[in-house]
């Protein structure tokens, strides 16, 4: 992540949970992005925003003898929690890297791709970290970027629960909350919908993008629990959610049949080169 901005959620070993159920919902995107890329083995790829390491694990099994995996973060905890999750993953080498992504370092030098998977939404005003980021690079270095959307599938949502699905509410609030979490903290929770865009302009070349839908079962709603556990206090302190509603909106989460529920977000999926 990156230090001029602390990162919104936790980063505790059960906030490493939660982005191991993340890393199960964007299995999908994950791979077709590093399909797209076309990672070699003798890659050097940094990966910016490398967290506890479920996408870097992807990442290092398509790399040989000579491939580096760089993970950037500047969380020390998830650092090493990613460090040990790569040991005796193959045969490629990980340099964990603590350090804020937004301030372009040494660990940059040499990269023939650059990866990041739900970072940019952490770093304020993206837009010039993108920019700085492509006047660093030397040319035709690969880049792609993953990124959640938390809002366009909230359209439909609304929808549904205004007609004949009122039992589907707590899905609203806690989009509504993630949405508005982030917003205090002067970021964009939606980053991922202007990001092709926002790299043509930066000067990136062959942008291409996708977007699809992340599935709704019993691991998203253990993520959106989660969310509720590490952000607790935060919710309350900006009046978003009092401690007693998001107790509330647990117990109605913890309740709520499975089967067939809308997706609440999705995940949009941009590569290019420099």
């Amino acid at each position: 992540m990156t230090k001029t901005q602390g990162y919104v959620l936790g980063q505790s070993e059960r906030a490493a949970r939660r982005l191991e159920i993340q890393d199960a919902h964007f299995a999908e995107a994950s791979e077709r992005l590093l399909d797209e890329l076309a990672l070699q083995p003798h890659d050097r790829v940094v990966e910016l925003g490398c967290g506890p390491g479920g996408f870097s694990r992807r990442i290092l099994r398509r790399l040989g003898d000579d491939g580096v995996l760089v993970g950037v973060d500047s969380s020390p905890s998830l650092l090493a929690q990613a460090s040990s999750l790569m040991t005796g993953l193959g045969p490629a080498k990980f340099e964990p890297v603590l350090a804020d992504l937004a301030q372009m370092g040494a660990w940059l030098d040499g990269a023939d791709v650059v990866v990041g998977r739900a970072v940019l939404h952490h770093v304020p005003m993206v837009e010039f970290v993108l920019g700085r980021l492509r006047a660093a690079l030397r040319p035709a270095t690969r880049v792609g970027f993953l990124e959640p959307d938390f809002r366009t599938l909230l359209a439909r949502l609304a929808c549904l629960e205004s007609t004949d699905r009122p039992e589907w509410s707590p899905l609203r609030v806690w989009a509504i909350a993630i949405n508005q979490l982030y917003q205090a903290s002067r970021l964009s929770p939606d980053v991922g919908a202007i990001l092709a865009r926002t790299l043509e302009y930066a000067g990136y070349r062959l942008v291409r993008g996708a977007w699809s839908e992340c599935s709704s079962d019993q691991l998203m709603i253990e993520n959106m629990l989660m969310f509720y556990d590490e952000v607790r206090d935060r919710l309350q302190s900006l009046g978003i959610l009092t401690a007693q509603e998001v107790e509330e909106q647990q117990r109605l989460l913890r309740v709520l049949p499975t089967e067939s529920l809308p997706a609440v977000w999705g995940i949009h999926g941009v590569a290019c080169e420099s």
